[in-house]
């Protein structure tokens, strides 16, 4: 099976990248009751790229006047008939009164955003972002795949969170001959889908073939060569283009196998457009049974500096024509899964790197900005409206125009989304990604208004893992956070040899020891470790306990 064969599997090819790590149907269960029959839910994330506009996406109807005479005079959004236009007419005169711009009223099944959010199929999420933004679009993007916020790299800054949770996730559940990634419609694959201790594993095929993927190296002659050199970084990376190959191949057929099985079919007729393409293609591939776990979709053109609108009270331009993209391949995806159950399994959500300036620009156009919305949709969404509408007269000539105050960090969703939907465990989710800057868990900060409460996920289903652990019964830790010096406290007078050991998130023991307790206290050195979570187990001789540390940056 050659990467040829399977490539062009939409309308317009579009690429795909697969993650070889990332393999596994099912999540561990605590139980097996019927409500914890998750094992076949997936996400499908929409990157709007290159820095969507959302002041002309969802427009502050509240504050419409000085929207449209003094920020935008000449792109403005016109409201020709608030009843239809309105996100929520029940808001009208409070702050969550929203109109959407008008292409995401359109869609043949639906009626587009508009029908969904009707539908209480679709969340409206506003001012999102990260708490120090960054308006270069490689960094920027790079932050959102890496789970960090523009105060540090202290996540990580080679990985992606997605790929630390499928790592940790679906840890016991790989290799396979699926992937549980995949990602269509772009030739760079996501840094996101890059796992901590599977370098490279993400690969990306678009215009590439078995029989010519190594013409790229020097001196190959087109085919995998014969020895490869030991103990060099040369060989190293020459076993890594070797292995990936093969595992192309090997998940070609998995795919291939899935687009064309008798139930693979789409039920409604798409759009003929690129995004329409690759959503058809994910509908399809899941109706044929692949049981890939996250899927990303992309459509670019959202750095619209300038043609954003035609002219003056023209709202046609390149916007409107990505919001009619957008709408209209979404009301067709929804529509197709929700002609059968699969629909009950799927979330899709909607994001870009950042918005873009309250003002408009002279080439009528806007300007790299900070926040902006994101819809989350599907029928185990809870529709509505999360946040209030954005204060536009933060936006002034001494901050240059922007639009800062974020409602929601964007690991707030994802980490709701992976516990609240996908059923991950606080440490999962804290191995995905961790507040830095606060030390504080974005499992105690959900939204939990997103998902329906007949597909919220129990806490008793939580994934298992070793570091799911109980509070420590004999002895006490103290400071936790902690930077350096860890405390260990007995609690009870006689004890006075401990055996320690302290264990990363995914398993590994990265420091171990006895505590000679006669002092009445012993203390573990944490300086060494890098920041994030780790689990303390201590014993006594009789038992065995645990206890959550966060390990803070120093």
């Amino acid at each position: 099976m050659k990467r040829r064969e399977f490539i062009k599997l939409s309308a317009t090819a579009s690429a795909l990248g697969l993650l070889p790590y990332e393999v596994g149907a099912a999540m561990k269960l605590a139980n097996t009751s019927l409500n914890c029959d998750i094992s076949n839910r997936k996400l499908v994330l929409i990157e709007l790229k290159g820095g969507n506009d959302g002041l002309n996406t969802l427009i502050p109807y509240d504050n419409y006047g000085y929207y449209s005479d003094t920020l935008r005079p000449d792109i403005y959004i016109p409201v020709t008939n608030y009843d239809n236009m309105a996100v929520d007419v029940s808001k009208a005169g409070t702050n969550q009164d929203l109109i959407f711009n008008p292409a995401l009223l359109e869609g043949s099944i639906n009626s587009g955003f508009k029908g969904l959010y009707q539908d209480g199929m679709l969340r409206v999420l506003q001012s999102v972002g990260y708490p120090s933004a960054n308006k270069s679009h490689f960094a920027s993007i790079d932050l959102w795949a890496t789970g960090n916020d523009g105060n540090s790299w202290d996540n990580g800054k080679e990985s992606g969170w997605m790929g630390r949770f499928m790592e940790e996730a679906y840890a016991d559940l790989f290799p396979s001959t699926f992937p549980m990634g995949i990602q269509l419609g772009s030739s760079n694959t996501w840094l996101g889908f890059h796992a901590e201790h599977e370098h490279g594993t993400a690969l990306n095929i678009e215009g590439q073939n078995s029989e010519n993927f190594y013409t790229v190296l020097n001196g190959l002659a087109g085919q995998a060569p014969q020895h490869i050199p030991q103990n060099s970084h040369y060989g190293a990376e020459l076993q890594y283009i070797v292995d990936t190959d093969a595992s192309a191949n090997i998940y070609a057929k998995s795919i291939q196998d899935s687009f064309n099985a008798p139930g693979a079919t789409n039920l409604v007729n798409y759009p003929d457009t690129d995004l329409a393409d690759q959503l058809k293609t994910v509908a399809r591939l899941i109706r044929g049974g692949i049981q890939t776990k996250v899927y990303m979709v992309t459509i670019g053109g959202f750095d619209t500096h300038n043609a954003q609108n035609q002219g003056t009270g023209d709202i046609n331009g390149r916007h409107t024509n990505l919001m009619n993209q957008l709408s209209t391949a979404v009301d067709a995806f929804v529509a197709d899964i929700n002609r059968d159950s699969i629909g009950d399994d799927i979330i899709g959500l909607t994001f870009s790197e950042f918005g873009r300036k309250a003002i408009q620009n002279g080439n009528y156009g806007t300007d790299h900005g900070e926040i902006a919305p994101m819809f989350v949709f599907g029928k185990p969404v809870q529709g509505g409206i999360s946040g209030v509408n954005v204060d536009l007269t933060e936006a002034t000539s001494s901050n240059n125009w922007q639009l800062k105050t974020v409602q929601h960090d964007y690991r707030q969703v994802f980490a709701t989304l992976m516990q609240d939907f996908l059923g991950a465990s606080d440490t999962v989710v804290d191995n995905a990604f961790f507040d830095q800057t606060n030390q504080q868990s974005f499992t105690d900060n959900k939204l939990s208004e997103i998902i329906k409460s007949t597909h919220h996920v129990d806490a008793s289903c939580y994934t298992l893992r070793l570091d799911d652990v109980a509070e420590e019964s004999f002895w006490a830790a103290y400071p936790n956070p902690v930077y350096d010096n860890l405390h260990i406290n007995p609690l009870r007078e006689a004890i006075t040899i401990m055996g320690y050991r302290v264990v990363d998130s995914i398993g590994r023991t990265v420091k171990k020891g006895k505590l000679n307790l006669e002092l009445g206290y012993g203390v573990i050195d944490m300086s060494s470790l890098k920041a994030g979570v780790y689990v303390v187990q201590l014993s006594d001789g009789e038992r065995t306990t645990n206890k959550k540390i966060v390990k803070a940056a120093v």
